[in-house]
């Protein structure tokens, strides 16, 4: 700050003094500090706690830090959760949050909107908006351990790139950074719990690392000091959380769009002085911090910069070829496999020839739906997703159509479906497999069986497929030119001097 020359971060300084959002000196706000929050700042011993280790390494990591391997992969993800945002912002939930959001006072409408050209909301609003769309159809990326992590940051940083000055721009790079600095904290968190390795019972994932990655991203965006990021993953903690029992309704899309808006509004607040518990992220006795969300939770400080690599590097992530829960990738293209073997030399395929199909999952209850009545319900039922791929040999967003649920045959095929839980296919997204089945009425059992579907981070897309789902997404909404826009830009991101111009070719 030219004022007291504090070491508040220099965009941020740039960004809400033309905005008028805050006083760049933070002089005044540091006198307000509560003392007992000061002398637990000030304390010896924060050096060494996780929380300080997590808010060093948002501060001071560096593009160089990147790999070509975390480069690569990061685009993809991008790419991707752009496309399937733009497709989600054709469905019915995104056009309710969307009204809710207009109606909204928006006293910054400078953020842009997916699939709505010339629309312009608050960044946070903007953010909220693009999460939910994200999220929509499921057709977002998943990680393992279980989250789905790029819905949760890019819509922020997005709108962030938009609200900030003409003359405080951040560049391609500047945007990679931030936005793998959200997937690492993301992926960090996780791994501090076992129960983070299976299907989740309790909450969304993304609603509470989702939240916790949006916060650190945009903290990096605003090249946040170290105490500040510290403050704004602690606020962010506070709020976290949805429970898995809105799972397979028009609620779930918002615990994507709740974790980008309100990871969002903690940078923010901290970014304006805000402060939380200093310790946000360490394991403490007697008083739950981020442990309140995994009974076994056992942090680790990070290393030092010269000795961290991005888990990227390591753990790819898992891309959905339709729109549904991932677990349902299994036990889809066992379906498919079964069914060629059940298809005559002429390629025909008779339902009435089975007397009963047999599922073998895993043990978990929300995906377990006999007969899904809504399209959400569907995007979560193995039986759905079973009988579907077997009445046509592909499951693709046609399917969770109404006319395609209400048909007949589904209904009939439905009926004859038994699910077992084999001890060794274990709830994880890791681990588990998927069996379909086929017990005809001649006598004769088929089966098939899918260990690692296609998409998967053990065999992950081509450049091909992934690049055909992208423009099959975005054709829903945009023209040609815009979609080959996209495309060349997040593949060359890194050489992007104005990383918000990505956003002009989104409506």
């Amino acid at each position: 700050c030219p004022d007291c020359k504090c070491s508040y971060g220099e965009k941020s300084i740039r960004m809400f003094s033309k905005l008028r959002k805050i006083q760049p000196c933070l002089t005044a706000a540091k006198r307000l500090r509560h003392s007992s929050p000061r002398e637990a700042f000030e304390a010896p011993d924060l050096k060494e706690s996780v929380t300080s280790s997590f808010g060093s390494f948002v501060s001071r990591v560096e593009a160089d830090h990147l790999s070509d391997i975390v480069l690569h992969r990061s685009k993809r993800m991008i790419l991707d959760n752009i496309g399937v945002g733009i497709l989600g912002s054709t469905g019915h939930v995104f056009g309710i949050c969307l009204s809710y959001c207009q109606q909204m006072f928006a006293h910054d409408p400078v953020s842009s909107v997916y699939g709505r050209k010339g629309l312009k909301l608050s960044p946070t609003l903007a953010a909220f908006a693009n999460g939910v769309a994200a999220h929509s159809m499921d057709f977002d990326d998943t990680w393992h351990p279980a989250t789905h992590p790029s819905g949760a940051v890019l819509p922020a940083l997005l709108a962030a790139a938009e609200m900030l000055p003409a003359n405080s721009k951040p560049s391609g790079l500047d945007f990679l950074l931030a936005f793998n600095v959200g997937i690492e904290i993301q992926g960090r968190l996780m791994r501090f719990s076992q129960e983070a390795n299976n299907i989740p019972k309790r909450f969304h994932p993304p609603s509470v690392v989702g939240t916790m990655g949006s916060a650190a991203a945009i903290a990096k965006l605003l090249s946040l000091n170290a105490n500040q990021c510290i403050n704004a993953l602690a606020i962010a903690a506070s709020l976290s959380g949805a429970p898995m029992a809105n799972a397979a309704t028009q609620t779930k899309p918002i615990h994507i769009g709740n974790a980008t808006r309100l990871g969002f509004e903690a940078a923010l607040l901290a970014s304006k002085g805000m402060e939380g518990n200093v310790k946000i992220l360490d394991k403490t006795i007697g008083c739950f911090g981020f442990s309140a969300f995994y009974g076994d939770y056992e942090p680790e400080k990070m290393a030092p910069l010269e000795q961290t690599h991005f888990l990227l590097e390591d753990q790819d992530i898992a891309f959905k070829r339709f729109p549904a829960h991932l677990g349902m990738h299994w036990v889809v293209d066992a379906a498919v496999s079964v069914r060629q073997l059940a298809t005559t030399n002429d390629g025909a395929f008779s339902p009435s020839m089975i007397d009963k199909i047999i599922l073998r999952v895993p043990v978990s209850r929300y995906i377990n739906r006999p007969f899904p009545e809504t399209e959400h319900e569907a995007r979560h039922s193995f039986q759905f997703n079973a009988c579907s791929a077997l009445l046509d040999g592909d499951v693709n967003i046609e399917s969770f159509s109404e006319s395609k649920l209400q048909r007949d045959d589904l209904s009939q095929l439905l009926n004859k479906v038994e699910l077992q839980h084999p001890e060794d296919n274990v709830a994880s997204f890791e681990k588990m497999y998927g069996e379909v089945v086929l017990v005809l009425k001649n006598g004769d059992v088929l089966s098939g069986k899918c260990g690692t579907f296609y998409g998967h981070w053990r065999n992950p897309l081509s450049r091909e497929s992934l690049l055909n789902k992208f423009k099959n997404n975005a054709s829903y909404v945009l023209e040609q030119d815009k979609i080959k826009a996209i495309i060349n830009t997040v593949e060359n991101l890194e050489e992007v001097r104005d990383c918000s111009t990505l956003t002009s070719y989104l409506q």
